[in-house]
């Protein structure tokens, strides 16, 4: 997960014979069999180059800190091992499933074909157990995005692994490259997800609004998720066990930061350092420098720091949560600071959405809405029970727009507790089209917090928009965007 620049160049120039790179002309345009949901896609643009890929769905056994875990992974890792690619190359992904039961992978951030989206139910067909689905799609703007299940509440184990799209234009100013995921965990040492599931179910019915682990659940009207987790990870590492990140004194270095979590947004510190936020779900902004930032479930940020020297602690800190997520950050000689010390930077306000303003070339074109819609965000611990415009999604009324348009929602989360909104296949951006916000597919609204968005329908299909906690979503914070005939 952690590459030096000189490495990085090496890997991919290597990378041809392991992952089937050849040159290739083939656009991007086929339809779904049976469906003319896409049919109307113009071919796009590619680099000539196929990238072909091999992805596995298995059981696998996590070391925690010395303690073995039973959990469910992509390859033999958690995270599962990067995949890249470089704006425009089709990748072709060969997809098995040895786990126990279906599953699915969504290309989170990807605004690739519907049919390939990844969806069970509403674009791309799940894999039974010992199935398999080639996936085979063009990848567009450059980026910092992952890939994880779509399916039941199969994100809150291991399945997950970054998916890094290089700008062939990056001057790549930075010594060293760190990929950063970030999660919450239970497998092997406390509940199943199920169970939390269950629980938190059972709860609502009985009246309590209690969630969480064992007893130790939390209030609906706190704002910060229904889980209490045991341990929080960065890299699949436990903080007892941290990932040490290797570096001189003075390299400048790329952090690409991924909340992989189900249910906790984090704080983000670098111990005596501060960090310079320059992309968000893979789009740049003009650059802001801040001790520390917030990331809800699903976003990314690109933030580059200059070392100093010395062995400093990065901190993930749960938001309203005990523990926190931790690794080392190693340039010299010295002893690693201990596992309970806290940078004094998560003592600030940490950065926010509201503070980036979109870098010229990330603007989507100046338009004034042809459709506007609310997305209203609503629901309740008692019974357990989450809506968006009122309705669980096995009663949706999906949202609609035409090919073309541009489009605006009102997003208002009328709730006490925080939903990060994901659009699945477009991404859009805070604010008028053309104004200063940034672009996205994840924004993280705060309790009754309120954003405007505007995006622009150019990837014909039926659409996922949902809360990316894994738990809401679940139960019911899920609705479509689906275009009309």
């Amino acid at each position: 997960m952690d590459l030096t620049r000189r490495e990085f160049v090496a890997s991919v120039v290597g990378a041809g014979a392991a992952l089937g790179v050849v040159g290739c002309g083939v656009a991007d345009s086929r339809a779904p069999v049976g469906s003319t949901r896409v049919s109307s896609v113009a071919p796009r643009s590619s680099t000539g180059i196929v990238r072909r890929l091999t992805l596995r769905a298995q059981p696998i056994t996590l070391d925690l800190a010395g303690t073995d875990v039973q959990t469910w992974g992509f390859g033999d890792s958690v995270p599962g091992a990067p995949f890249r690619a470089t704006a425009g190359d089709r990748v072709v992904v060969d997809f098995r499933n040895d786990l126990p039961e279906a599953t699915s992978v969504h290309w989170h951030g990807l605004a690739i074909r519907n049919d390939m989206d990844g969806v069970p139910g509403v674009t791309t067909p799940e894999a039974p157990p010992g199935g398999t689905f080639t996936f085979d799609f063009v990848v567009p703007e450059p980026g910092t995005h992952w890939f994880h299940p779509h399916h039941g509440m199969q994100l809150d184990h291991g399945l997950y692994a970054p998916f890094i799209i290089d700008d062939p234009a990056d001057p790549g100013n930075y010594d060293a490259e760190w990929i950063l995921m970030l999660d919450d965990w239970t497998d092997g040492i406390g509940p199943s997800p199920m169970e939390i599931m269950d629980r938190l179910i059972a709860d609502g019915e009985s009246g309590s609004g209690m969630g969480g682990m064992g007893g130790m659940g939390r209030m609906g009207g706190m704002d910060a998720g229904d889980v209490e987790y045991p341990m929080y990870l960065i890299n699949g590492r436990a903080p007892s066990d941290p990932k040490t990140l290797a570096a001189r004194p003075g390299d400048r270095v790329l952090l690409r930061i991924i909340n992989a979590s189900a249910d906790t947004v984090f704080d983000v510190a670098l111990d005596s350092h501060d960090l310079t936020v320059t992309h968000t779900d893979g789009f740049p902004v003009q650059p802001v420098t801040s001790s520390a930032l917030r990331i809800g479930m699903g976003e990314r940020y690109d933030a580059v720091v200059t070392l100093s020297d010395g062995v400093f602690a990065l901190i993930a800190a749960p938001v309203g949560k005990r523990g926190m997520g931790r690794a080392l950050v190693r340039t010299g000689s010295g002893s690693a600071p201990g596992e309970a010390i806290r940078p004094r930077e998560l003592d600030a306000s940490p950065l926010t959405v509201g503070a980036l303003r979109a870098a010229d070339s990330a603007r989507l074109p100046q338009r004034e809405p042809d459709s506007v819609q609310d997305v209203l965000l609503s629901g309740s611990m008692a019974p357990y029970a989450w809506t968006i415009n009122g309705h669980t999604y096995d009663d949706t009324v999906p949202l609609t727009i035409r090919e073309g348009d541009a489009g605006r929602l009102h997003i208002r989360n009328m709730s006490m507790m925080s939903h990060p909104l994901h659009v699945h296949g477009h991404t859009f951006q805070l604010g008028p089209a053309g104004g200063s916000g940034p672009r996205k597919d994840t924004v993280l609204l705060p309790p009754m917090g309120r954003v405007s968005v505007d995006l622009a329908a150019t990837n014909p299909g039926s659409w996922m928009v949902h809360c990316h906690n894994a738990y809401h979503a679940d139960a019911g914070m899920m609705t479509r965007l689906d275009y009309a005939a």
